[in-house]
């Protein structure tokens, strides 16, 4: 059986780019994180394995539910090398990602519902603003409307 030359198997950087509707910026983005790889050319061009395709498309997903690319990078690294993120890894690691996506939209929640506080102080500086001091975290150390840096005082007036 005839082998199928190599450089079918190969993506370039535009190919790659047009075919999972990432810019060429974000796929050298994407490389410089280690989300990706490619390989070099003898004219020194990079050149995508197909398996990229499918991990863009992953990495796209994640990032789509705010999943941050050091979390996604350390789930990539744990498929092997050349082998595309399948749908059992999409719910392997979706599973995980579970936990923390609920607990940022709980956050979210009451964010939203404090928000409309917010709006009869109009200076996100009160000591009891859910959005600058939640929990009223500081308010337990110092109190004021202004929160200063520890250990540095506050400028003097003349």
């Amino acid at each position: 059986m005839p082998q199928i030359p190599q450089t079918l198997h190969e993506l370039s950087v535009g190919q790659l780019a047009a075919r999972s509707g990432a810019a060429v910026s974000a796929l050298h983005f994407y490389e410089s994180k280690g989300l990706i790889s490619s390989t070099r050319t003898s004219g020194n061009q990079r050149r995508y394995s197909r398996d990229a395709l499918r991990r863009v498309a992953f990495v796209r997903a994640a990032q789509r539910v705010g999943i941050p690319l050091v979390t996604i990078r350390e789930a990539l690294a744990e498929l092997p090398e050349e082998r595309t993120p399948n749908r059992e890894d999409w719910a392997r690691l979706s599973g995980v990602w579970r936990k923390e996506l609920d607990e940022r939209i709980g956050q979210l929640h009451r964010l939203r519902d404090h928000l409309t506080d917010c709006i009869g102080c109009g200076c996100l500086s009160l000591e009891t603003c859910v959005l600058s001091n939640p929990d009223d975290i500081v308010g337990e150390r110092i109190t004021g409307s202004r929160l200063m840096p520890e250990g540095r005082k506050p400028p003097k007036r003349t």
